[in-house]
C-alpha cells in the first residue's frame, strides 16, 4: 500500500474523533487514576478552553485573510497567515485538537488514554502536516521558508 494515498484524506477533526474513541476504549480496559472528579473535570475544562481558543483564533485568522480553512486542500491557500496565533505555532488547529485530546484523557482519568496523543501527533505529522508544508512551500516559496524558520511546527 502506498502511504501517500492517505495524505490529506481524513480531516484532522475526524482523526481526533477516532483517536478519542480509542482513548475511551483504552480507559475502560485499564486502571484509572484515583483523582477526584471535580479536580479532573476542572483541569479538563481548562485544557478544553485552551483547545477552543487555539482553534477558533486560527479559523478567524484564516477567514480574515480570506484563505481556505479546508485541511484537505492546502494547495487552495490564497495567502500565508503568519500573525496572531500563527506567530506562536504553524499549526494552531492541530495544537487545539491535541489539547482537546489531552483534556479528554484527563477527564477519563486514564494514563493509558494518553497513548492516543503521540498516535494523533504522528498521524497528523505524517499525513497532514508534511503534505501541507509541501503545498505551502510550492505556493509561497521563500516567504514560507522564512516563516518556518521563525515559528515552530507545534509549540
Amino acid at each position: 500500500m502506498n502511504l501517500q494515498t492517505l495524505e490529506l484524506k481524513i480531516p484532522p477533526p475526524v482523526v481526533a474523533l477516532f483517536v478519542g474513541i480509542a482513548m475511551w476504549g483504552i480507559s475502560r480496559l485499564t486502571p484509572s487514576w484515583q483523582v477526584p472528579a471535580v479536580a479532573r473535570t476542572w483541569v479538563a475544562l481548562a485544557m478544553a478552553a485552551i483547545a477552543v481558543a487555539f482553534s477558533i483564533s486560527a479559523v478567524i485568522a484564516f477567514r480574515r485573510a480570506r484563505t481556505t480553512v479546508n485541511p484537505t486542500t492546502p494547495q487552495a491557500a490564497s495567502s500565508l497567515v503568519s500573525s496572531g496565533v500563527f506567530a506562536i505555532t504553524r499549526n494552531p488547529m492541530y495544537v487545539g485538537l491535541l489539547f482537546a485530546l489531552t483534556a479528554w484523557a484527563v477527564f477519563l482519568s486514564s494514563g493509558w488514554a494518553l497513548t492516543g496523543l503521540p498516535v494523533f501527533a504522528a498521524y497528523i505529522h505524517r499525513f497532514q502536516i508534511t503534505p501541507e508544508e509541501r503545498a505551502l512551500s510550492a505556493l509561497f516559496g521563500p516567504n514560507y521558508s522564512d516563516y518556518k524558520a521563525k515559528v515552530r511546527r507545534w509549540l
